[in-house]
């Protein structure tokens, strides 16, 4: 799936946004405790990599940097930083995909430890390792208060969560984008406005706007037309404009977030009033930016303030 779409000013045009554009807005950078026992009777653990991104690897020994090596990083990664107890690399480009490179810390006092540096991927959580925090005594203080911080950690980002769902239940707006994703416009106050349609080689396209009082919608209707592999949603964005990254408020619903070739599906986004007004309280267009599985922008459309029905 290669071709993107953007609609403005009543014009679809050709877009490809790189993974590290998208990166900005859309990945985790994650700071996690990596146990390693003295012995350990398995492969090497995976460190979590991406282009133009510094990952810090940091131990409880000081490093030898004479020793510590990466194998093959020449022309694909900045010079590996080695000093005092930590390891900085910074890739230069994304590594392929199931690509590892192996990464040999050797410490002053004699001993090493191997770990294997990956490109992330969905199935390892889409996360990219901007700190790593390393341990081999596992009963060590910090080993053990590391993992307490991992631990409550967890423990805030499924509070928040949940939080977030519960809201979402009494959301009059997400029940309206549930209504407009199960194809029930009838049930909702929202007038169809204006429609746009897309076809290429690997995805056929429509996008519906929709007026209503004191709120706006939108569906993309989407059609797997590649013959390879199924199309995957991973986020979207709602901001004052193309280049602007501050978010604005939405609701969003799907019928289905993975479309295998040749199945179709529905994305609704409803955007209150509220949303459209700037710091002085006129009200201005917005972006509303959809990104697929793989980091690429699949769809970007203009929201325009004048769906607003008063």
């Amino acid at each position: 799936m290669r071709t993107s779409s953007l609609f403005r000013c009543g014009l679809f045009l050709a877009l490809v946004v790189s993974p590290a554009l998208a990166r900005d807005m859309n990945e985790t950078l994650t700071i996690r405790t990596l146990k390693v026992p003295e012995h350990p009777g398995q492969q090497a653990p995976s460190i979590f990599v991406a282009g133009q991104v510094a990952t810090v690897l940091r131990f409880e020994k000081d490093v030898d940097p004479a020793r510590t090596e990466l194998q093959s990083w020449k022309g694909r990664f900045e010079p590996p930083l080695v000093g005092g107890k930590k390891v900085v690399l910074e890739p230069l480009r994304d590594l392929a995909g199931g690509e590892a490179l192996p990464l040999r810390v050797a410490f002053v006092d004699g001993t090493e430890l191997m770990l294997l540096v990956r490109s992330r991927s969905r199935e390892d959580g889409g996360w990219i390792d901007y700190q790593v925090n390393v341990f081999r005594d596992l009963d060590s203080y910090n080993a053990v208060l590391s993992s307490l911080y991992d631990s409550l950690n967890r423990e805030r980002k499924l509070s928040d969560e949940n939080e977030r769902l519960k809201k979402e239940e009494n959301s009059v707006d997400h029940a309206l984008a549930t209504l407009l994703a199960n194809g029930e416009v009838k049930k909702t106050p929202f007038r169809l406005k204006r429609r746009w349609r897309s076809k290429n080689e690997d995805m056929d396209t429509r996008v519906d706007f929709y007026e209503g009082p004191g709120k706006a919608a939108v569906v993309v209707h989407l059609t797997n037309t590649d013959h390879g592999e199924p199309w995957t949603f991973d986020g979207a964005y709602l901001t004052r404009d193309f280049t602007n990254s501050t978010a604005r408020p939405f609701a969003l619903r799907m019928d289905r977030p993975i479309l295998v070739p040749g199945q179709s599906g529905k994305i609704a986004v409803v955007v209150d009033k509220s949303a459209f007004l700037t710091d002085q309280g006129q009200l201005t267009d917005l972006a509303l930016q959809l990104f697929r599985g793989d980091g690429l922008l699949q769809v970007a459309v203009a929201v325009d303030h004048t769906l607003i029905r008063q």
